[in-house]
């Protein structure tokens, strides 16, 4: 029998180490991860397994993988495989053969006894369609007597949003462990990442779209499309991921220490599925990120208040619209005696310091040059997010345009922030509301949700820790400090 050239790269063979209930090659364009996993499907197909080819939409057999797998077939020039219009069979009764999810919801009942499940463009999967799914492939009856292993599902995908199904319920555990080695595995499922750099068979013509996109695209645009990271953008956004990027330990590749107040901001949230965050500032350098998934507002509340005394920090700032207005007096008494200057911050108020003229970082900008803060911004939430963008745009022009920035006036974000990954998609999709009086203006979370944009809590509690408060204890204890040198 000649060889046969199965076109498998070295971590998608990993895949075939173990069984495992739920199997996920994620990775961008050129990686070879779904002719690598075509041609396994095609090798378990040769040895009589029944296995169904599936996405999220496919009105018509063209929208499947059928026709990739007839010309890996006549590639590979495996013998006994007959291709018909809308499935393929084997002569030792294997049988692949395709099926949408979407408009077939229901049907999927039907595949119980399928030996392997394979899922392309994983990423365009619904919550729906994988909440009916995974109960839907299971072993039969027969095959549970006779002990042969449970069915398996394969998904091949780029990550698409954050927010996807799939992203959710299976990445989220995985993305700490695939950062640092590119693999993930616990009881449930297998995770490899792969890339075009991982892809020995990566053609030159490939190559030379990837070097034009990484010329002419914007850099969220090309880590989407070849470095297999979120497309976590949205219309609008005000922050781009590079200017982010740039902002991670900027303080060490800059040389500067954090100095000046010392804080922690909290967005407060109710028992649903939106989190409480936290952020620990001190100067331009954020120290921490946190977020509190479980509890309801209070808990939420002493949580956030008790990380603030244990660090010692000078000020505590929250958010006091909605929920956060009923969390004064809870405050008030956690950090009596503290030293800690509570800060109630509402985003919905007129902006800070009215009549000052703002001088954006980006001083190109017309429509803003020359005017007033209560003529730019139309709220304070709106001030503070622009703020911020200043911050990061200025961060980006010292780390890779190499121009002097004064420190104080950048962000710098530690990399063992644990939810670093989580607060760049967050500040990476806070969008501008176009405004009728050409004033600046951010979504709100309202208004963000109807976009299905998550919510913020984590970018929010960044923003309004830009909003420090005159800290007299702070100024008295420097003085008292001084005068022991005098």
């Amino acid at each position: 029998m000649p060889k046969i050239d199965l076109q498998i790269t070295d971590k998608l063979a990993w895949l075939l180490s173990k069984p495992k209930r739920i199997k996920i090659a994620v990775g961008g364009r050129g990686s070879q991860k779904s002719t690598g996993v075509g041609d396994i499907m095609i090798m378990f197909a040769d040895k009589g397994e029944r296995i169904c080819c599936s996405r999220e939409y496919q009105n018509s057999i063209d929208d499947s993988v059928h026709e990739n797998l007839k010309q890996e077939i006549d590639r590979l020039g495996v013998e006994g495989f007959t291709c018909l219009n809308n499935e393929i069979r084997s002569q030792s009764t294997g049988e692949i053969f395709y099926k949408g999810l979407a408009r077939n919801i229901t049907s999927l009942k039907s595949l119980a006894g399928v030996q392997r499940l394979w899922i392309e463009e994983g990423e365009s999967v619904s919550h729906k369609s994988l909440k009916v799914l995974t109960p839907s492939i299971r072993s039969s009856a027969a095959s549970n007597l006779e002990g042969e292993d449970s069915p398996e599902i394969w998904i091949t995908m780029n990550r698409g949003n954050s927010s996807g199904a799939i992203a959710q319920k299976y990445l989220k555990r995985a993305e700490a462990s695939l950062k640092k080695i590119g693999y993930y595995e616990d009881n449930l499922i297998m995770v490899v990442q792969v890339n075009w750099r991982d892809n020995p068979w990566f053609p030159p013509e490939l190559e030379q779209e990837r070097l034009d996109d990484f010329e002419n695209n914007s850099r969220a645009e090309y880590d989407s499309i070849w470095e297999n990271e979120y497309d976590d953008t949205v219309s609008g956004a005000i922050i781009p991921p590079e200017w982010f990027d740039a902002a991670i330990d900027a303080h060490i590749v800059k040389g500067f220490e954090p100095t000046g107040i010392e804080l922690v901001s909290h967005d407060p949230s109710d028992l649903g599925p939106d989190s409480k965050g936290l952020v620990h500032r001190h100067g331009s350098v954020v120290l921490n990120v946190l977020e509190k998934d479980d509890g309801d507002v209070n808990e939420g509340c002493d949580w956030a208040t008790d990380y603030a005394i244990n660090n010692q920090v000078d000020a505590f700032i929250w958010d006091g619209d909605g929920l956060g207005v009923t969390l004064r007096r809870q405050i008030s008494e956690a950090l009596t005696g503290k030293k800690i200057e509570p800060h109630m911050f509402r985003g919905s108020e007129g902006a800070d310091n009215p009549n000052v003229l703002y001088m954006p970082a980006d001083k190109g900008k017309k429509d803003i040059k020359g005017k007033t803060n209560k003529d730019t911004f139309t709220n304070k939430r709106a001030q503070y997010y622009w703020a911020l963008r200043d911050r990061f745009y200025n961060t980006y022009l010292s780390v890779v345009k190499n121009q002097y920035i004064n420190p104080d006036d950048m962000i710098s974000l530690s990399s063992s922030i644990e939810c670093l990954d989580k607060l760049r998609t967050e500040v990476c999709k806070i969008p501008r509301k176009p405004s009728g009086n050409g004033k600046i203006q951010i979504l709100s979370k309202i208004e963000m949700k109807k976009l299905e944009i998550p919510s913020p809590n984590l970018a929010d509690s960044l923003m309004m820790s830009l909003d420090a408060p005159n800290i007299s204890n702070l100024a008295n204890i420097e003085l008292e400090f001084d005068s022991l040198w005098n």
